[in-house]
Parts: C-alpha cells; sequence; structure tokens
C-alpha cells in the first residue's frame, strides 16, 4: 500500500491539509476528503469538463490532476464563486435567469470556465465564449443559454 501524502493547499481562500494516496485525483480529493461536492466528476478522462476548477488561476480538469499536485497552490471551485454574503456572482444569476443550466451535471465546470474566461476577457464575442467552452460538454444540449447567459453576465460586469 502506498505511502500517504501531506498535502497543504488553499481552496476557495481557505486553508486545507489532508492526507491523500499518490494516485488520487484532485476531483476525488475536492469530494471525498474536503467534502465539497459542488465539483462533479463526468468522465474521467479530461473530456468533459464537469469538474473544471482553477489552480492558481489556471483552468483545468481535476480529473487530470493528481492531488498531490496541489501542494502549496490555489484552487477555486464551484463553492469559492459566490459572494462573502453568499450572493450570487454574475454568471450565476444569468444562469437562473436565462435558464443556462438543466440537469446540472455540467452546470459548475461550466460557470468555472467561464468565469475564468470572464476575469481575462470582459468583452468576449460569441465565438470567443463558444472556443473557451468547448471542453465543457452538456448533455442536455443547453449551449445557446449557457452563451447568452455568459453574454449578459459579462456585460452585467462591464457595467460594474
Amino acid at each position: 500500500m502506498a505511502k500517504k501524502a501531506h498535502i497543504t493547499t488553499t481552496v476557495n481562500g481557505d486553508e486545507y491539509e489532508f492526507l491523500c494516496d499518490p494516485s488520487q485525483t484532485l476531483v476525488d480529493v475536492l469530494r471525498n476528503e474536503l467534502e465539497l461536492t459542488g465539483t462533479k466528476e463526468g468522465c474521467s478522462t479530461g473530456d468533459c469538463g464537469a469538474c473544471s476548477v482553477t489552480i492558481n488561476g489556471d483552468l483545468v480538469c481535476s480529473c487530470l490532476v493528481l492531488g498531490v499536485e496541489v501542494e502549496g497552490k490555489e484552487i477555486e471551485t464551484i463553492e469559492g464563486m459566490a459572494g462573502p454574503e453568499d450572493d450570487l456572482h454574475p454568471l450565476q444569476q444569468k444562469f437562473l435567469e436565462i435558464n443556462g443550466l438543466q440537469c446540472g451535471i455540467c452546470t459548475p465546470g461550466i460557470l468555472v470556465a467561464a468565469k475564468s474566461l470572464l476575469e481575462r476577457n470582459s468583452d468576449p464575442t460569441e465565438t470567443e465564449i463558444r472556443y473557451w467552452l468547448a471542453g465543457n460538454l452538456c448533455r442536455c444540449t443547453g449551449y445557446d443559454k449557457i452563451i447568452r447567459s455568459v453574454q449578459a453576465a459579462a456585460e452585467e460586469i462591464r457595467e460594474g
């Protein structure tokens, strides 16, 4: 049996310490060790984007990252998206208003990915949004409302 690694990392602004098996994926650590179940596991191969999180600001599929790789790093999950008073992020609010979600499996990953995009480009074109979100698959084919939700959130964020 492999020796477990002691990891210290920051998730959504809070410091966490945990033990993990060297082969344990980050999505498994988030869900099972840290009880942050908002990040969904869809395919386990990095193809669907349901498990998207950011590590040190970079968008990644957490099913492709080992828990031991996040030592000393900053992770943001869907749970970190709401404001300090649990105010919804503009993306979350627009997804609700425009019905940019259906079954909800893909939604956390899409929201994290869209936030990552808007932090880099506050005025993306529809093509840029579609390109950025291409790694996030929606089984319910709600792409039109997803794109419109991101556009509306971008506009609200720009207007401040």
